[in-house]
């Protein structure tokens, strides 16, 4: 058996931390741990205090130092805070601004090429005053945004996006947005079917992806509770370029095929054939955009028995040719 890849990740936990901005990201982060055992995250929260408020007047403790030096293979998260917490009366700004200098500060010296940079709604604003999106695409809450065009002029900032990810920086819209932005890291890290199967803990089955409104096709057809269709749908998942008969994934589902196509399509509100090709597109679309393939090898990636027919596929759910969306990417 290999050994378990550790990705280190620190949280940093500014005044006023908006508290769903870490607990909904670590919370897929825990359960991902417990899903698998080929990639583990190893968090640790990390602050300029080792007692911070949270926006809904709750002290967290328990932080550590910012440290001096960060692994390569860091994953650094920065939360949003909230403008008025509860409790506000009590608040001593002064060293929230102190504070938030340091995190600031820190950033600048500790985040250098190749450390991948995670920001949580107005998080990215403390990533821009430390001029770490300057030059990159970059999101933020929607009421921030006006704010972080101002801090980074010259970072490309995008409007109406859950996240956006460009080169090692990944910036996430308002507050649950994060958890879609952390979905898309485990898919990435630990493959899709680890992701969809923390998505159903979380209870967040339809989930949008980064740039496109509408919903992630990995996650489409997922808002139901019936075990045997959510069996089929993770191994379909994990191995879209497979040959799946219904006859097999009744097997998988210990049900008869003509069950399964009826349960299938009551409970996704689609057939078993037509789920199937909406992931092998949804796979054909990240291989287009992330490599250099011919559209032959593409379609044989994708588990399409010939070009014609992953073109066919392609058009029934995109008004664009492949062509057209490496090039979109690039």
């Amino acid at each position: 058996m290999s050994e378990r890849r550790i990705i280190p990740v620190f949280v940093v936990v500014p005044p006023r931390a908006l508290l769903l901005d870490i607990a909904g990201p670590m919370e897929v982060l825990r359960k991902t741990n417990l899903e698998q055992q080929a990639i583990g995250f190893d968090v640790t929260y990390i602050g300029p205090s080792p007692r911070i408020g949270s926006s809904i007047g709750l002290e967290l403790s328990g932080i550590a130092p910012l440290p001096e030096t960060l692994p390569d293979d860091a994953l650094v998260i920065i939360s949003g805070a909230a403008d008025e917490p509860l409790g506000s009366l009590l608040r001593d700004v002064a060293e929230e601004r102190q504070q938030e200098a340091e995190i600031v500060g820190w950033l600048r010296r500790c985040v250098r090429p190749g450390i991948k940079l995670v920001t949580i709604c107005s998080g990215a604003l403390l990533a821009a005053r430390a001029g770490l999106l300057d030059g990159h695409e970059c999101t933020t809450h929607h009421a921030t945004i006006a704010e972080l065009k101002r801090i980074a002029p010259l970072a490309s900032v995008r409007e109406n996006r859950l996240y956006v990810e460009h080169a090692d920086r990944m910036t996430s819209a308002g507050i649950t947005a994060g958890i879609d932005l952390m979905l898309y890291i485990v898919a990435r890290e630990a493959g899709h079917a680890v992701a969809l199967a923390v998505a159903r803990y979380l209870v967040v089955y339809l989930r949008r992806s980064g740039g496109d409104p509408q919903f992630s096709p990995w996650l489409e057809g997922r808002n139901h509770i019936h075990p045997a269709i959510h069996r089929a749908q993770d191994a379909i998942a994990a191995d879209p370029a497979r040959d799946w008969s219904v006859t097999a994934l009744a097997d998988i589902t210990a049900t008869s095929p003509r069950n399964l196509s009826r349960l299938f399509n009551e409970h996704t509100g689609m057939s078993v054939t037509d789920y199937v090709n909406n992931l092998r597109i949804a796979l054909a679309q990240e291989l287009v955009k992330g490599s250099r393939l011919d559209m032959e090898s593409v379609a044989e990636k994708a588990g399409f028995a010939s070009t014609r027919q992953f073109r066919r596929a392609w058009n029934r759910i995109h008004d664009a040719p492949p062509s057209r969306s490496r090039g979109a990417s690039a």
